[in-house]
């Protein structure tokens, strides 16, 4: 086989996570978002082999993958074995790029992250892009941003088995330090946002654990496929429900069958949310817009149900603590994180109260830490 058994890496690919401030479950609806890479990364040691052959050493797991780049659809190791879960991601990229016409080599990689798995914080994306940006630093940068984005996108859903929408990729290719990103993600048009002053993004972790292959994500999107198709007979121009209005959502929710009413209706409003916030960020209006996180949690809790007791508790202790403005679930929900934002004075005793609460009410730990909107994915040479 050939495998380097204790490889020189030559580059390095740098990978952050992504946290959503306000425009969940609208991605996949075509409506505007606002995320925002942070400092957490995926850190990727690479370099290229003469070959197809893929040796990945997962270091946090402590788990090794080794596949062939001519066999990716069989999802097989070189011994025979079902590829780790893990190791779908990578593959899943590298037959992306392939049927993109981009020529791959194989490499020795080896990669690390301090983004929690499965946390709502995007590691698995992260991961896509950083070997997305790799194999594309390789092959002379062929690809811009957006096109890696939108690859790794269809790699998550057509090889992984997620039906993702586009906008943790985006972000983590697109981040930009000090703002969050307002996307299109019908068009794909952004712009940046400023985030407001004296105020820092805190993450809450909740311990709990979900994977979106087993989880209501994709329950929630055939939902919404469906209301879009009983709506589009009552307001036949809308091509996706960010083009419905909250009052016309109001007028047609009968037409709706539970539970997929409510989660028409989530995302309706969330898009005229994301609407509202922009204005208040340009305005500086840090109040403001974290009154409107408070109501998209209400939303993901009450409509979308897609929050839980640990997440619920965390909002509810940090609406309380020291210089919260405002706190919701952030990513698909069914566990993970919530993002709050609190006036950068006070964050420490933030931090410090939330955590006592937490710990109280629940007999858990939660991780909790301040973070910094980032720039996107980026390969550096670490050889000279």
């Amino acid at each position: 086989m050939a495998l380097a058994e204790t490889p020189t890496y030559q580059y390095l690919a740098h990978a952050p996570g992504r946290v959503n401030l306000l425009g969940e479950h609208v991605d996949y609806n075509g409506g505007q978002v606002l995320p925002a890479a942070i400092d957490r990364h995926v850190d990727l040691l690479f370099s290229p082999r003469t070959d197809r052959l893929m040796h990945i050493h997962a270091r946090d797991m402590e788990q090794e993958a080794f596949f062939s780049l001519d066999t990716l659809e069989d999802r097989l190791c070189l011994d025979g074995t079902p590829l780790p879960g893990w190791a779908l991601y990578p593959a899943g990229v590298a037959q992306a790029l392939t049927l993109a016409d981009l020529h791959l080599t194989g490499l020795d990689c080896s990669f690390t992250s301090d983004i929690p798995m499965g946390s709502g914080l995007s590691s698995s994306a992260a991961v896509e892009l950083s070997f997305a940006a790799a194999w594309n630093y390789l092959a002379g940068d062929p690809f811009d941003r957006t096109r890696l984005a939108v690859l790794c996108q269809q790699a998550e859903n057509q090889y992984v088995g997620v039906n993702c929408g586009i906008m943790d990729q985006f972000s983590i290719a697109n981040g930009q330090e000090g703002y969050a990103l307002l996307l299109d993600t019908g068009t794909l048009q952004f712009r940046t946002v400023p985030l407001p002053p004296d105020t820092a993004i805190v993450i809450a972790d909740s311990g709990e654990r979900r994977s979106l292959n087993h989880s209501g994500y994709n329950e929630r999107r055939a939902g919404c496929e469906q209301a879009l198709a009983i709506l589009s007979c009552q307001l036949p121009g809308i091509r996706t429900l960010s083009d419905v209005s909250p009052a016309q959502i109001d007028s047609l929710i009968t037409e709706l069958p539970a539970p997929i009413g409510d989660y028409a209706k989530h995302v309706v409003y969330e898009c005229d949310r994301v609407r509202q916030a922009v204005g208040l960020l340009e305005a500086k209006n840090a109040v403001g817009f974290g009154q409107l996180m408070l109501e998209c949690h209400r939303s993901l809790r009450d409509l979308y149900k897609v929050s839980t007791p640990a997440l619920d508790t965390l909002m509810e202790l940090a609406t309380q603590a020291p210089g919260s403005l405002g706190a919701r679930l952030t990513g698909a929900g069914f566990g993970g994180c919530t993002v709050n934002l609190v006036r950068e004075a006070e964050v420490e005793a933030f931090i410090r109260q939330v955590k006592t609460g937490y710990l109280a009410a629940t007999g858990k730990e939660a991780a909790i830490f301040p973070c910094h909107a980032s720039q996107g994915v980026r390969v550096t040479s670490i050889i000279p």
